[in-house]
């Protein structure tokens, strides 16, 4: 049985995924983890967990020590005025010998806007969203750091995440569903568990200081995948709304960028075939399970 010590900065719903894709592969794991709550112990799918507290007001000095102790390290925090609270904090951690492996989850706003264009890793990057100018600039505080110490160092720059918990099915049930119509408008989306499957297979294929694109096969507008989520719920089509009737700043500025992200390079690399290679096939499935 293989033994990771795994630290995760941040404990959302790629972190989640992760460890329960390595208990199905039968990994003996010692877990820790990074949150805004107090810390302690806490249990997640049967595993003692270690919580350490981190956030802008406190964190919590045992972290140190546990990195010095830690193999792997998977961060998902987002930056915070262009500035990654990890690399501040524990950059020394990093130089650790101990260390084999360390993934940053960034996202595919970085590139921008490209006009409804393809866009793969060698793409010219031209954010303009405050979370893609953020995201770029953490990303090249990483990259100098592989540089300059070669740390083993990888980038997954995601696209928009969905699960069987979050995804547009949910939202036309609940009625908080719409459709918002713009010409040459495209997104790239992937499911929670090829992100998984994608860094566990990375586990064991790794090259240092390389970034990866992490999208499924097929990019869409959200008017197609909001028509086709409609249709296979029976339920009438979600209301329309204009782009301007957009309440929320940061999906306003999603609106501003059109690319189709390519993921050539990590499907070559890793030598992976999409479990759901296009939101057909996710909704298809998230939809049984909810049959079920």
């Amino acid at each position: 049985m293989k033994e990771l010590n795994i630290f995760f900065f941040g404990f959302g719903q790629v972190a989640k995924e992760f460890i329960k894709k390595l208990l199905s592969e039968e990994y003996k794991l010692n877990i820790s983890i990074t949150t805004r709550q107090a810390s302690g112990q806490i249990e997640f799918l049967g595993q003692k967990v270690s919580n350490f507290e981190f956030n802008n007001e406190k964190i919590d000095k045992n972290i140190q020590k546990k990195l010095n102790n830690s193999d792997h390290i998977l961060i998902s925090i987002p930056p915070k005025d262009k500035i990654d609270l990890v690399l501040k904090y524990f950059s020394k951690e990093f130089l650790n010998q101990n260390i084999k492996w360390i993934t940053y989850l960034s996202a595919t706003s970085v590139y921008g806007d490209h006009k409804g264009e393809w866009v793969d890793e060698k793409s010219e990057t031209l954010p303009k969203s405050k979370s893609g100018i953020e995201r770029l600039a953490v990303e090249n505080g990483w990259l100098k750091m592989h540089e300059e110490h070669k740390i083993p160092l990888q980038i997954f720059r995601l696209s928009g995440i969905y699960s069987n918990k979050n995804n547009v099915l949910e939202r036309i049930k609940s009625g908080n569903g719409s459709i918002i119509r713009k010409k040459n408008q495209f997104f790239s989306r992937v499911h929670v568990e090829d992100i998984a499957n994608l860094l566990f297979i990375s586990l064991n294929k790794f090259k240092k200081g390389e970034v990866y694109n992490v999208s499924d096969d097929k990019p869409a507008s959200s008017e197609d995948v909001m028509q086709y989520g409609a249709k296979i719920l029976n339920l009438p089509e979600p209301k329309e709304i204009k782009l301007d009737q957009i309440e929320s700043e940061m999906l306003k500025a999603f609106y501003n960028d059109s690319k189709k992200v390519s993921n050539k390079k990590a499907k070559e690399f890793f030598k992976y075939n999409f479990k759901f290679p296009t939101y057909i096939e996710g909704l298809n499935y998230i939809n049984k399970k909810l049959l079920n």
